[in-house]
């Protein structure tokens, strides 16, 4: 896991300042948590602290109510991701080597002919 990745995940923001980066309001991002939709991490004092993550997922949230979307319907696409992402085998250095392979193939690197 990369720098970048992991700083996006540390959740540092407060509220006031997520309020301003998505146009939510404190209702409408507790609401979201509330719903399960979000889960943004808690301070000493039980404030909600979000990361960069948090903020994209916020503005996926809104998008998807802006088309139309209902928080039952949101949480069913949530479940159809999850589903696709656990049928998804994970890559093991042989099937990353042929996939390799195969696109070397396929812009002519090795004229037609696997070296794997």
């Amino acid at each position: 896991m990369g720098r970048r990745e992991l700083r996006r995940d540390l959740a540092v923001l407060p509220m006031s300042v997520v309020r301003e980066l998505t146009d939510l309001s404190d209702r409408q991002i507790r609401y979201y948590d509330q719903q399960g939709l979000i889960t943004p991490q808690r301070g000493a004092g039980k404030q909600r602290r979000f990361s960069l993550n948090d903020v994209d997922r916020l503005i996926e949230i809104a998008d998807y109510l802006d088309a139309g979307y209902s928080v039952s319907e949101i949480h069913e696409v949530d479940a159809k991701k999850q589903r696709k992402l656990a049928e998804k085998p994970e890559p093991n250095e042989e099937n990353l080597r042929h996939m390799l392979a195969d696109e070397l193939l396929k812009i002519g690197r090795f004229n037609g002919q696997r070296k794997f």
